[in-house]
């Protein structure tokens, strides 16, 4: 069993690898801690960006000389090879470093082998210490780098009766300040936003990051399968962020933002087509926002990982529902989910979930 300092440390690297979310695709999040010959904590760091220094770079930096006989505590093995920037394995080997802690092997073929350099120069490692935890922060990038398709988180925000909208179509707010504040959050920290053209027809959504403080804008995603619903003007089309519109191969439109995609079997923009050109364009991580024609898409399509839900204490009785058709006939197709988290947000409940089975 691994020593409390152990644990601390590798503790302490999850919660800086979490401060990259939303800005290093198509990059994983990483942090490191260093400490010295006798434990002191003497360097930290997290990967900041793509292209960037990575988090054991930026902890030996920090450390200095102290780090000569020291422990790097890693949430992702130590890469072993050289792209836009160079080993980590071997900077940790010509730092002096005796001893290597990493908590998840790195499945990327062309990066993977850094325990294996680290031990063929001497160096102690260990690996699978706070695996669960430190797979939970990256598991966007893990999922695209495991299944070549980005991870998606479906976001949506009802009643407790299950409610999106009321009768008449009026859903400003069904959830409370802290909650719609929360979601920005898990905009910054996501690489696009997607959204139907339900949800652009009937709000003309802005879908960049408000409130959160350096936050990396990310790609504003519409899906207008015949390429009507976003037009000149719209707010999504503003310089704020850079913006994608997904329509039809023989969709008309002249939209400067347009990408053609293949129709499904149903008519819509094909799921599985969509996804894989926003991983081509590097995004590693999608917040889907909506609405329920578009969730019961990508839920037929078996392409959602994650649901936040946000539920709010207001009963409407009538009004449109969180998702729409999935395909589903019967109790026994339902699809079913383990609640990861449940979280008091202001006067909401928000849960987290993922498909039992993923």
């Amino acid at each position: 069993m691994a020593q409390q300092a152990d644990t601390t440390a590798m503790r302490r690297a999850v919660e800086l690898a979490a401060r990259g979310l939303g800005a290093t695709s198509p990059n994983p999040v990483v942090g490191c801690v260093i400490t010295d010959a006798s434990g002191h904590r003497v360097g930290e760091g997290w990967h900041q960006h793509a292209g960037g220094p990575h988090a054991e770079v930026h902890a030996l930096r920090e450390a200095g000389v102290l780090a000569r006989g020291g422990t790097a505590y890693v949430t992702l093995e130590p890469c072993n090879h050289t792209g836009r920037t160079g080993p980590c394995a071997q900077a940790l080997i010509e730092a002096g470093i005796s001893r290597v802690v990493y908590a998840v092997g790195d499945p990327n073929p062309q990066a993977t082998g850094g325990a294996d350099t680290l031990r063929a120069a001497g160096v102690e490692v260990a690996d699978g210490l706070l695996a669960d935890e430190a797979e939970a922060g990256n598991i966007a990038w893990l999922t695209a780098v495991r299944h070549g398709r980005p991870f998606v988180r479906w976001k949506y925000a009802a009643t407790l009766d299950g409610r999106i909208a009321a009768a008449d179509g009026t859903s400003r707010w069904i959830t409370c300040a802290e909650s719609r504040a929360d979601v920005h959050r898990l905009r910054a920290e996501s690489d696009a936003v997607v959204v139907g053209s339900g949800t652009a027809r009937a709000d003309d959504p802005h879908l960049a990051v408000r409130g959160v403080e350096g936050a990396v804008q990310p790609l504003r995603v519409v899906v207008d399968t015949e390429a009507t619903a976003v037009k000149p003007g719209a707010r999504v089309l503003d310089d704020a962020a850079p913006t994608l519109i997904a329509v039809a191969e023989d969709a008309a439109t002249d939209l400067a933002e347009a990408v053609r995609l293949p129709r499904a079997a149903g008519g819509g923009i094909d799921v599985h087509a969509l996804l894989d050109a926003l991983h081509a364009r590097g995004v590693r991580s999608v917040l889907l926002e909506g609405g329920p024609t578009l969730a019961g898409a990508f839920l037929a399509a078996g392409a959602v990982d994650q649901v936040v839900g946000y539920l709010a204490p207001v009963l409407l009785g009538a009004g449109p529902t969180a998702v729409a058709d999935a395909g589903i006939t019967t109790i026994t197709d339902a699809l079913r989910l383990d609640i990861t988290e449940t979280a008091h947000i202001g006067s909401d409940l928000r849960i987290t979930a993922t498909l039992k089975g993923a």
